[in-house]
């Protein structure tokens, strides 16, 4: 009997682990093999289109579905030797990290898309990497500017994973150069949004890389209205510039009290404020001597074939300039469609490895070549405000 038990047992567990071999291979293959297109191209988008980031979400989406419609105009995706149409599954994931990783959920397994555009902030978009990864499935984020969003802790890189705009630490270097060598600037005073990476990384990057002394160096949260108590603190300071990284909402007030306030001395940001409404809140006379980093310039792509009839088709369908994160969300779709055509194929795999290769891609926000990291190379303008409107552009390598 003892001897029966033990031969059964034996083969029980024999027979355990058969399976259990059988589903971790099951579950490799199905996770190699991505997903396929059917009769069209399912895009999934995973988007901020309510809640804080709602702003810039909804600006995306309009260069999402202007990227579309211009696509399938002109017959869709050619794929081999066909063309395939593209189908967008929009989500909204409501600025928040949970919503946007179930989002991301729902986009590749229910929805079976076979590349995202989205989220719009780093911490939504990483929350949605690990369903992105498990499904072999593609996302190109349009604005996520975290350095290490396209990295694992390990430092290797996100397979999955990649973005439109150029990371933090470029661009807040970048002003720190702009600072140092265009403004003249030796003694500057620095304001952070601490509620986010995206404020703490750009100081950091600007630290980092300006040459001259920082006098103060401050900190504001998200929501913040009143800013007069730090502003009188700096008035009386010798400065040559504030650095003032974070969202258009807060610096808006930020400049509109520092100009009330008689603080005249330019004021230098980030992408976060190339929005129409900062001068809205600023109030058009305030919003003089700002500068701010942008990866797209209306001036400086005057001369781009490609982003001149981008510009006059977001007029015709909108009634409106097109700003900053509707240009790079239209490329990210255009992107995806290189990607496509590269590989011959609308596999999520085949995409994600045409993204990697993706070299001297024309788009609006000009010409971008990814890197191993799956960051883009590009130009980044700085765009210079006077009375509220776009009076100068300087252009950056």
């Amino acid at each position: 009997m003892k001897k029966w038990e033990k031969q059964t047992m034996k083969i029980a567990a024999l027979g355990a682990m058969a399976l259990t071999l059988a589903g971790c291979a099951t579950a490799k293959s199905s996770s190699s093999q991505g997903n396929n297109p059917g009769k069209t191209i399912k895009i999934g988008v995973n988007m901020e289109l309510s809640g804080s980031a709602a702003g810039y979400g909804e600006q995306q989406k309009q260069g999402i579905q202007l990227a579309v419609k211009k696509i399938n105009k002109s017959g869709g995706i050619k794929v081999g030797g066909t063309k395939k149409k593209i189908q967008l599954v929009i989500r909204d994931n409501k600025t928040s990290n949970t919503t946007a990783a179930s989002v991301a959920a729902q986009l590749v397994n229910n929805d079976k898309v076979v590349a995202v555009v989205g989220p719009a902030t780093t911490s939504a978009g990483t929350a949605a990497i690990p369903n992105m990864t498990k499904a072999a499935v593609p996302s190109v984020s349009p604005s996520a500017t975290d350095p290490d969003y396209t990295l694992q802790k390990s430092g290797k890189v996100q397979k999955y994973i990649f973005r439109a705009c150029y990371q933090n630490n470029f661009q807040g270097a970048t002003a720190a150069t702009f600072v140092t060598k265009n403004l003249k600037a030796k003694r500057v005073a620095i304001l952070t949004d601490n509620s986010s990476d995206y404020g703490t990384g750009l100081t950091k990057a600007f630290k980092k890389q300006y040459r001259g002394t920082v006098v103060s160096s401050q900190t504001f949260q998200e929501g913040d209205k009143d800013f007069n108590a730090i502003l009188t603190a700096l008035k009386h300071k010798k400065i040559d510039a504030i650095y003032a990284p974070g969202y258009y909402s807060e610096i808006g007030l930020i400049v509109k009290q520092a100009r009330q306030a008689g603080i005249k001395a330019p004021i230098v940001g980030n992408d976060g404020m190339a929005d129409a409404k900062l001068a809205q809140i600023a109030g058009k006379s305030n919003a003089t001597n700002v500068y701010y980093t942008t990866p797209f310039s209306t001036k400086a792509s005057a001369t781009n074939k490609v982003a001149s009839k981008f510009m006059s088709a977001y007029k015709a369908k909108y009634g409106s300039t097109a700003p900053t994160f509707s240009a790079l969300a239209y490329d990210s779709v255009y992107m995806i469609k290189a990607a496509i055509e590269k590989e011959g194929s609308a596999n999520s795999v085949k995409i994600a490895d045409g993204l990697a290769k993706l070299k001297n891609f024309k788009g609006v926000t000009g010409t971008t070549t990814i890197d191993k990291q799956h960051n883009p190379e590009k130009t980044i303008s700085i765009e210079q405000l006077t009375n509220g409107v776009v009076s100068k552009v300087y252009n950056v390598k």
